[in-house]
């Protein structure tokens, strides 16, 4: 269970909306300082470990300036978030770049940053190295197929994901890999994502630490970096647990000790590459109640739409609301909360018990600061929303604005019509 708070009441937030209209996201800055501090101390035993913020999941440069702090590196998959690691000063194996279909061009800047390159595919060994010298530090991701049973609808079952190489292509990869020189290796995987289940993030880490022993006794290299992916999830739900970052340390730590040491790979780095985890539970999507419609059922329409948050419409995703000064009020009403856009799936709630809405209410959705307003778009030529930063003493940061039209139609030429 968790109990779903706002880091602020109606009051406070009503201050804010007079500086900084609906809709926009806001995030708490100490919630999330707070959370990445307890995951890394959950891990002090290991002798090299390493947070990974996902860049895709917030892809401001103030949060990773904040993170960097914590000395938590990037996970990117383009070439813009690599430019934000440049940006914020993440240089060097505090990058870890994890693609697929990359163009070279971005395989190029992840190397002149330093980023440790992790290969989605065999076959990109060889288009690497037609153009260009490999680096001395290298990662292969690793698919395991049919081996592993299960996967979720983000990700995907594994043998049915695009993503990394079969067992047999990762040891292959990393003869071919040492017999062009490269010197230092790493495994990484990601085969769930958002999992609330402590063993199954656990026997990820069992599965990867088999797999750099077997590369060991089959290739004769040791393995010097482990990343287990981001899968760490978060409960969007109330009845719903955080993942209790001292059970999955426990639990990985018995299988590192019982498989790793004894295979001489101790001083091996273990890392995630969470976002979901670290930023999510600590963002909120705020957005006024501007219509109400009564046909068959009953409808709220809010000023925010599937263009902040697309979760709810892409994936059937459920994310608490909270109507501000209603908190304790009675759910007695029962409504759909959509958007604006032209798709019958903008809607953030559908059949939701609620208190009663009037127009004007402050609605804030929950758990938006991981893959909310980074997933943003501009059909129906909605613009995308400002981003605030909430700091411990209550003022505001923003931190990005919000797009004005004359953004929107930047890439058009009008010169011509």
């Amino acid at each position: 269970m968790n109990k779903k708070t706002v880091p602020f009441n109606e009051e406070q937030i009503r201050k804010i909306i007079a500086d900084y209209p609906t809709p926009f996201h806001i995030y708490d800055e100490q919630a999330i300082l707070d959370n990445v501090r307890k995951l890394i101390k959950a891990f002090d035993w290991a002798y090299d470990f390493k947070e990974y913020f996902a860049v895709k999941a917030t892809p401001n440069p103030y949060i990773m300036k904040l993170l960097k702090a914590e000395g938590v590196g990037s996970d990117c998959s383009s070439l813009p978030e690599l430019e934000l690691c440049d940006k914020v000063g993440i240089h060097g194996r505090d990058i870890v770049f994890s693609s697929n279909d990359t163009p070279y061009e971005e395989f190029a800047r992840a190397m002149e940053l330093g980023a440790l390159i992790n290969l989605d595919d065999i076959s990109m060994i060889d288009y690497m190295t037609e153009r260009g010298p490999l680096p001395d530090w290298m990662c292969v991701r690793y698919n395991p197929g049919p081996l592993l049973k299960g996967g979720n609808d983000i990700i995907g079952v594994p043998e049915e994901a695009k993503y990394g190489m079969t067992r047999e292509q990762v040891f292959d990869a990393i003869r071919i890999l040492k017999e062009k020189g490269v010197q230092h290796f790493g495994l990484h995987t990601m085969v769930v994502s958002n999992e609330l289940d402590p063993n199954g993030l656990i026997n990820t880490a069992k599965m990867m630490f088999e797999l750099a022993v077997d590369v060991q006794k089959m290739v004769g290299v040791n393995i010097e970096f482990l990343d287990f992916g981001g899968g760490i999830g978060l409960p969007y739900r109330p009845e719903q647990s955080f993942v209790d970052y001292d059970v999955l340390s426990a639990g990985i730590k018995k299988n590192f000790e019982a498989i790793m040491e004894p295979a001489g790979l101790h001083k091996c780095r273990i890392s995630f590459e969470c976002g979901r985890a670290i930023t999510g539970p600590y963002g909120y999507l705020v957005t006024t109640a501007i219509h109400h419609k009564h046909i068959w059922k009953e409808y709220i329409g809010v000023d925010a739409s599937m263009a902040n948050l697309m979760r709810p419409g892409m994936y059937g995703s459920y994310h608490h609301l909270t109507v501000m000064g209603k908190e304790n009020a009675p759910l007695d009403h029962v409504y759909d909360v959509t958007g604006s856009l032209c798709e019958n799936c903008d809607k953030f709630a559908t059949d939701r018990s609620l208190p009663e809405i009037n127009d004007g209410d402050i609605l804030v959705i929950h758990d938006t600061g991981a893959h909310g307003h980074s997933m943003g778009f501009n059909y129906n030529g909605k613009l995308r929303s400002a981003e605030l930063l909430l700091h411990a003493d209550g003022t505001v940061t923003k931190i990005r604005r919000a797009e004005t039209i004359n953004d929107l139609f930047a890439t058009l030429d009008f010169s011509n019509l």
